[in-house]
């Protein structure tokens, strides 16, 4: 017994140690949560989108576009019911995360399998940020030679030294201590994405009107074969499917919330709200710029005005989208430097390496406290992140494969069955044969997705 009763002490210790660690204030609104939601979702999926409309034609494109947005915005809604759940015993149970949501309602088994799908997320978006990046900083870059030398820039080009910038920039600021110390980067980040996203769509409208008329057709651009058309069709759809998932973040943005009222409530208006605002760029900006380019839609929709004047709107443009991006990179990967990090603490509960925190002060400088685990470990994260963007700097591709991975397991199947189980829906009811109905036939449209992506860089590579 007195192990017993040492081991519960050491547990509520380390517990109040992790508490005061990463000690919040929950004081958040519906509209700090959309520019969470916002900053996290207006990435670089919004610029394929003229492509993937390009590729299923004016009718398929934005009704694809509409029913992934229906979709979205419907799990997020089980999603937010699922924060809480009610406990006779000690009251209601919070969530802190999405794996702490899992874990509450469908146990550690399945909490392990959706760590792997939510790391493969997390990670797989901090390289398109990436690339997408560092194709915008390139297309600066490229722009100011045309303007000096003449010299026609290649579209799309990426400079792998743009990359190493930008990785060092998230490896500066990795070392925030946790997501929600970023509210001020995420409004900042928030703000540029309409930048871009205006911009973008003002361009293309001006090209429209210089073209005289709209490019396009119902068929969409046309391919070599009709297979060609049916993988370009399935990395169109990864496409679209990459530009909604926030469900991985939500939980997290949830937290924030400050009740009354209920944090579902607050959630799903934010939700709503921001699933609107996102949709409508989307269709603006992707139904643009397929009017614009018609059959010569680029797979990055801003690298189709590199010769387009104004030079510095473009210019303007690009640079919205890396300042955006720099705050995306950290909304999606503080929850995995968080997650990683807390589970060290609780394992090694004596280590200096992982627990003991430095304080430094520069002059100039107001205090910072430093922590060798943070410091390597979202260092190395980093560094992995730019390499790995180095080796495959494939644009729709990528999205394509992330889209088609993630999609399913993280905005449908989970939050599906973690509702259920928090709902107690019986098998075979009405209800319960409509959720896993839906829940199979977008597994089938994510597979569809994934196997058209893989092909696409398989042909790339091979290309």
């Amino acid at each position: 017994m007195p192990e017993t009763g040492s081991g519960i002490e050491r547990a509520l210790l380390l517990q109040t140690q992790c508490e005061e660690y990463d000690h919040v204030k929950r004081t958040g609104t519906v509209w700090t949560a959309v520019a969470h939601i916002v900053t996290g979702v207006i990435g670089s999926g919004v610029l394929s989108l003229a492509w993937a409309i390009g590729q299923l034609g004016w009718i398929g494109g934005p009704l694809a576009m509409l029913l992934f947005a229906s979709i979205t915005l419907f799990t997020a809604f089980l999603l937010s019911d699922t924060y809480r759940s009610p406990d006779p015993e000690h009251g209601p149970t919070r969530s802190s995360s999405y794996l702490d949501a899992v874990n509450l309602h469908k146990g550690e088994g399945n909490r392990q399998l959706c760590g792997v799908f939510v790391n493969i997320c997390l990670y797989g978006f901090g390289i398109a940020y990436i690339i997408t990046a560092a194709i915008s900083m390139s297309s600066i870059q490229n722009t100011t030679s045309y303007r000096n030398t003449g010299s026609e820039p290649t579209p799309g080009a990426v400079d792998a030294n743009n990359m190493l910038i930008f990785g060092i920039i998230q490896v500066v600021l990795s070392q925030i201590p946790n997501f929600h110390n970023i509210q001020w980067l995420s409004v900042v980040a928030a703000i540029m994405s309409l930048g871009y996203a205006f911009t973008g769509v003002g361009l293309a409208s001006v090209k429209v009107i210089e073209n005289g008329h709209a490019e396009g057709s119902t068929k969409g651009i046309p391919a070599s074969s009709e297979i060609s058309k049916f993988w370009l069709v399935a990395q169109a759809l990864g496409n679209i499917a990459f530009s909604y998932p926030f469900a991985v973040i939500l939980i997290e943005i949830q937290d924030t919330l400050k009740s009354p009222p209920a944090e579902n409530i607050t959630m799903r208006k934010a939700s709503t709200i921001s699933v609107i605002i996102t949709t409508f760029f989307y269709l603006c900006c992707g139904c643009a710029g397929y009017a614009a380019f018609g059959d010569d839609t680029p797979g990055n929709l801003l690298t189709g005005f590199a010769l387009s004047k104004p030079h510095w709107l473009v210019d303007f443009a690009n640079a919205c989208i890396v300042i955006h991006l720099v705050g995306a990179y950290q909304v999606y990967s503080q929850p995995l430097f968080a997650n990683f990090e807390n589970w060290l603490r609780f394992k090694y509960p004596e280590s200096k390496f992982v627990n003991h925190i430095s304080l430094f002060k520069l002059p100039p400088l107001p205090a910072f406290q430093l922590n060798f685990l943070r410091l390597s470990f979202r260092t190395a994260y980093v560094a992995s992140t730019t390499v790995v963007a180095m080796l495959f700097p494939y644009f729709n591709q990528i999205l394509g494969v992330l889209g088609g991975i993630i999609y399913w397991p993280l905005t449908i199947y989970f939050p599906v069955e973690m509702y259920m189980s928090k709902c107690n829906i019986e098998a075979w009811t009405a209800k319960w044969v409509i959720l896993r109905s839906f829940s199979i036939i977008c597994l089938l449209v994510g597979l569809f997705t994934l196997i058209g992506s893989i092909e696409g860089i398989v042909t790339a590579k091979l290309g």
